[in-house]
């Protein structure tokens, strides 16, 4: 075909595709979702699949998406993480140590819940330093929270289920004059809500049902240091582990749901796009090679097409996880499910390949001598071209749900980011008992989109390619 004659086709094609407008939407779902897969580096960090099967230490766990504040009768404090440069502002050096002055606005009904100081590093040639840390509420109450507590090594000082800090909180209350029952203040020690406490009301239900005190509470960390010892604030961190996280909440490692949809954008498009294309091409082929035979070679071409189109695919993938180890690589997913997708491909495309044996230029070609293999890929093979495209989209949901499907059944590839194994976390969490639908909702959905991009793309190719639904 000539460059000219190939511009005036496509020209013509887009023409076509641009009237339906649900392939248009198709397209440009595509589009947005190859966006969000080629850019998830940016998006989110390059490092998401290797730290994707550990936790994520600085993140609070099991928390909800910020957005929830916006229908909620209840406003949760988000995630807050104070770091480089902007904790080094707040650092002031002294002649015993330094001093860090942290400012947080508590505008919330519910409080962080912990209140972390995280990877400072202590050198403890001179012995050892220690840490203090004092809070000013907008009451104008101050009440020292830990005093003197030594370290070395890198710190990692959560306040809100310390010991000391629920005895000096016991003990400030008592000062303030509220009466503490002696038979209940074990349990105040061990099972205490601190953070409620240090961002709660001063009065009697304190301790068993505090409300919330709003304001500005401005926090007070004293670090002494010896001579000869030193501390190091390159890595460290003031976390204020929020109740809330981000667009799509977290799970029970602390991993970011969003980062999590945005990696398996990836999986989901190679592995449905490379198992489509492979099975329409191998079904394609097989069934017009076998139309083209015809005879005996027909026939048994035919058995076995038969033979593998009663083979169930799902419980065959399940044992052949099982047979590499509980696990299947995502190559292994995709050979795997090609060899499967191509059963009924080769069925349609032989049937429709019987008709173009039998035109004029195809007895033409074989009379003047071409080749069985010049016959099937230059005059046989490009008349299903348009079948195939609109298959291979058609294809692609099918290819999703399956690695989906075996992923969710922790057949899958483990150490990937996908939809199907988050879905798979979720299940062994119980996350839908516990009501964590941030964690069940947003992979479905995303299944459930890409199968919709690639159907709306298929029906609108197949409506343009195919003259009979065109004239419909």
């Amino acid at each position: 075909m000539r460059w000219v004659d190939f511009k005036e086709s496509l020209s013509e094609f887009w023409s076509d595709f641009r009237r339906q407008k649900s392939g248009l939407l198709g397209l440009l779902l595509l589009f947005l979702f190859i966006f969000i897969a080629v850019a998830a580096p940016i998006i989110t960090s390059p490092d998401i699949p290797e730290r994707w099967q550990s936790f994520w230490l600085d993140n609070p766990k099991n928390v909800p998406p910020t957005w929830v504040n916006v229908f909620s009768g209840q406003t949760k404090a988000p995630h807050l993480i104070i770091e480089g440069e902007n904790l080094q502002k707040l650092i002031t050096k002294t002649d015993s140590g330094y001093v860090i002055e942290v400012e947080y606005i508590n505008e919330y009904d519910v409080p962080p819940q912990d209140i972390v100081i995280k990877d400072l590093s202590g050198e403890t040639t001179g012995g050892k330093p220690s840490i203090t840390v004092i809070v000013k509420r907008p009451d104008n109450k101050e009440v020292t929270l830990i005093e003197n507590y030594k370290f070395s090594g890198s710190l990692v000082l959560q306040l809100g289920t310390h010991p000391q800090v629920r005895d000096n909180l016991l003990k400030w209350i008592k000062s303030e004059g509220i009466y503490i029952d002696p038979l209940q203040e074990f349990q105040y020690k061990t099972l205490m809500d601190a953070t409620k406490v240090i961002f709660g009301k001063l009065n009697e239900n304190i301790l068993e049902n505090p409300e919330p005190l709003k304001g500005t509470y401005k926090f007070t960390i004293l670090i002494k240091v010896p001579e000869g010892s030193s501390v190091s604030f390159d890595n460290a961190k003031v976390i204020f582990t929020g109740r809330t996280y981000g667009w799509l909440g977290t799970d029970f490692k602390g991993r970011d749901l969003l980062a999590g949809i945005i990696w398996g954008s990836r999986v989901s498009l190679v592995i449905g796009i490379s198992v489509a294309v492979v099975s329409v091409l191998v079904g394609i082929f097989y069934g017009v090679t076998s139309a083209y035979l015809g005879g005996w070679s027909d026939e048994l071409m035919m058995r076995f097409q038969e033979f593998m189109a009663s083979i169930p695919s799902l419980p065959i993938l399940i044992l052949m996880g099982a047979y590499f180890g509980g696990h299947i690589k995502l190559w292994q997913i995709v050979v795997l499910l090609a060899i499967f997708g191509w059963v009924g491909i080769a069925r349609v495309a032989r049937s429709m390949a019987l008709q173009i044996k039998e035109q004029t230029y195809i007895e033409a070609a074989r009379v003047l001598g071409a080749g069985t293999g010049r016959i099937i890929f230059k005059h046989m093979v490009p008349q299903l071209l348009p079948y195939a495209f609109a298959q291979m989209a058609l294809s692609v949901p099918g290819a999703v749900l399956s690695e989906a499907s075996l992923s969710y059944l922790g057949l899958g590839d483990p150490t990937a980011v996908t939809w199907g194994q988050i879905l798979h976390d979720a299940q062994v969490a119980g996350a839908a008992v516990n009501g964590y639908w941030w964690w069940v909702i947003p992979p479905g959905l995303a299944i459930a989109l890409v199968g919709l991009t690639f159907v709306l793309i298929g029906t609108a190719l197949d409506r343009v390619l195919n003259p009979r639904l065109r004239r419909l």
